[in-house]
């Protein structure tokens, strides 16, 4: 299984980070960030039900950043759905 959507991912929520104004969504984003980089080189990468949750918190602060923030995690949600199709499970 590929993880390169996973450091692609990784790679657009930093990008995310560094273009956001807020301290609280930059930290939000940099955790979120680091956790795609564990996965990128983890022995086990996420499951279905972990990745759902990332998701959930990159398109709220999508929402609430707008802008280059946005469009930078709808790069890093497109990886995460790309990596998600060839996951087994749900």
């Amino acid at each position: 299984m590929a993880r390169d959507e996973l450091q692609n991912a990784a790679d657009s929520i930093g990008r995310a980070a560094d273009a956001t104004a807020d301290d609280e969504a930059r930290d939000r984003l940099q955790t979120q960030a680091a956790k795609f980089e564990d996965y990128a080189t983890a022995d086990h990468g996420p499951d279905h039900g972990q990745l759902a949750r990332h998701e959930h918190i990159l398109n709220e602060i999508a929402d609430s950043e707008g802008g280059d923030v946005a469009s930078a995690l709808e790069d890093a949600l497109a990886a995460i759905s790309e990596f998600r199709s060839d996951l087994e499970g749900v």
